[in-house]
């Protein structure tokens, strides 16, 4: 598919699914009226120039591409045939081989984006079948170029990784300002200037670090070498495990991803 087209999100209704239609329509890859949706129980109230619909697989019949943004474990509940058209799947842990068996298609992306594509700042990871065309790539790239940033990976397995790593989105810096902003609170700060202070340098680096050359070891190695606060406090963290609970972390969030493929 080569220009603008017909775009069908099952799952649409949900965060994902239109935290994706609103970049397409930002981005201008789908007209509104080319753009159909479903949802399951109410109709939402956004994105009132495209189509909405509880009927699955007449969005598919409306649309050239489809992106299927359930949940995993609702997945068997959406048996809709596809006929050789172009499927993107936003789910966690769906094998391809899967995908192309339930849904009559051998034109099949995973992607994993996460939950800053409601503010384009996403990061998504995708991977695709042989079937996939150059044109479904060019595709598939401007759409999760328009949620944030984008890249093609060589596996599956990749995928599963990053569903654990980047797919959690916030959810691992927020835990990581969650125990600061309690560590600084208990010392006698406010409550309102810890968080501030907490979300600005967390929100601070993130700017920093896509301007900068260095890459993270490097500016941690900086202010190491610089034997100063940051030192004491980094060295501390390490000495009582936190480059293993991290790693933990990541373990137990791929095992999980492999898991929930395995159970589908």
């Amino acid at each position: 598919m080569s220009g603008k087209g017909r775009i069908g999100i099952i799952g649409g209704a949900g965060w994902l699914g239109g935290s994706i239609a609103g970049s397409i329509l930002r981005a201008g890859i789908a007209d509104p009226a080319d753009l159909t949706l479903s949802y399951r129980r109410s109709r939402p109230d956004r994105f009132a120039a495209s189509h909405w619909t509880t009927d699955n697989q007449l969005l598919a019949d409306r649309s050239d591409v489809v992106i299927m943004s359930v949940r995993p474990q609702d997945w068997g509940s959406v048996p809709v045939k596809l006929e050789r058209k172009l499927l993107i799947s936003v789910m966690a842990g769906i094998r391809v081989s899967a995908l192309i068996e339930r849904h009559a298609t051998e034109r099949v992306v995973r992607a994993l984006p996460n939950a800053a594509a409601e503010v384009c700042c996403s990061y998504t990871p995708w991977m695709a079948s042989p079937g996939v065309v150059a044109d479904d790539r060019k595709l598939v790239r401007k759409i999760f170029g328009a949620c944030g940033v984008e890249d093609e990976v060589g596996s599956e397995t990749d995928i599963d990784y990053l569903t654990g790593m980047s797919g959690t989105g916030p959810a691992f810096p927020a835990f990581l300002a969650a125990a600061m902003m309690k560590h600084a609170i208990a010392q006698g700060l406010p409550a309102d200037i810890a968080e501030r202070a907490v979300v600005t340098m967390l929100t601070g680096t993130g700017r920093l670090l896509e301007r900068q050359q260095d890459n993270p070891t490097d500016i941690v190695n900086r202010f190491v070498d610089y034997r100063g606060v940051t030192a004491a406090g980094i060295e501390e963290m390490r000495a009582s495990g936190f480059d293993e609970a991290i790693s933990n972390g990541l373990a137990a969030a791929f095992k999980k991803s492999v898991s929930m493929g395995d159970a589908s």
